[in-house]
């Protein structure tokens, strides 16, 4: 979570009233912020949690990018004893009503849940055009290149397992951008998945040329571990 003071204390109880419809033994929302945010959302968020026992805010400054911050929130979950870890992007492009369907789906013995934009139901709204090519072609490619079957490998809203999310930490992640969702998703192909529509609301932000350096780096390192049998 970055720069989200006008909705970060509502996004958290929203989030929390979806876990609250079924009958977890313990439920945690872990919120990782590093010094990308500028505003009061670290502030805020640390007033609520003496009041909210469920949240935990992880301040990490020594964060380099955005996948040191998700890899924060992952292992933090993973040290507190989570079963079932959600990732879900806060500020409301992810709706926290798209949740239930995670259980659902993982009640019914799937070890990795990701949310789809593309599969039939789901919608992408408020991003440019050339973002949505980016996010399909992207798409395309892998599942051809890595012999991937998902609608959607570039969303960011998923739901794994702790064994599944395990062995992708164990793996590494190589890629430092935004498609590291991706090379997360590929290392989960052969576990037991499943994807469910997503309605994904936000201005995405501009593919810069440094994210696509890395993205097409990191495929051809996943396209060489598939053809030496170590995907």
């Amino acid at each position: 979570m970055a720069n989200e003071e006008a909705n970060a204390v509502g996004f958290v109880e929203d989030v929390l009233a979806q876990c609250g419809t079924r009958d977890f033994k313990s439920v945690n929302f872990f919120v990782v912020l590093d010094r990308v945010s500028k505003d009061r959302t670290r502030e805020l968020l640390d007033k609520h949690a003496a009041q909210q026992p469920l949240l935990k805010v992880i301040w990490a400054p020594e964060n380099t990018g955005i996948v040191d911050a998700y890899v924060r929130g992952y292992q933090a979950a993973l040290d507190c004893g989570c079963d079932w870890i959600l990732e879900i992007d806060a500020g409301y492009s992810h709706r926290p009503a798209d949740i239930p369907q995670f259980f659902d789906m993982m009640a019914e013995g799937h070890e990795c849940v990701f949310g789809s934009r593309f599969c039939p139901g789901g919608s992408m709204s408020e991003s440019p055009l050339k973002r949505r090519v980016i996010s399909k072609g992207g798409t395309w490619l892998t599942n051809a290149l890595l012999g991937t079957r998902l609608f959607d490998m570039t969303s960011g809203m998923e739901m794994f397992s702790r064994d599944a999310l395990q062995y992708v930490l164990a793996r590494g992640l190589m890629s430092r951008g935004p498609f590291f969702q991706t090379e997360l998703k590929t290392y989960c192909h052969r576990f037991r998945i499943a994807e469910v529509p997503i309605a994904y609301s936000a201005p995405s932000h501009n593919i810069r040329q440094a994210a696509l350096t890395d993205s097409f780096k990191t495929l051809a390192h996943l396209w060489r571990l598939r053809w030496q049998g170590k995907l």
